[in-house]
């Protein structure tokens, strides 16, 4: 558990951003549906952090 907010914030967007990335990448190569079970979830938790 990182204790830092600031920390916890940057490790968790990353690791989201790794997400969204996959999602993008598995929508475009493999299935649209990939996109809207990985990636969109992952882009919704990375807009909640940022706001």
């Amino acid at each position: 558990m990182i204790l830092d907010p600031v920390w916890a914030d940057k490790v968790a967007l990353f690791f989201l951003t790794c997400v969204l990335i996959a999602g993008i990448f598995g929508g475009i190569t493999a299935s649209k549906k990939i996109f809207y079970v990985q990636g969109l979830p992952a882009l919704v938790g990375i807009v909640l952090i940022l706001i």
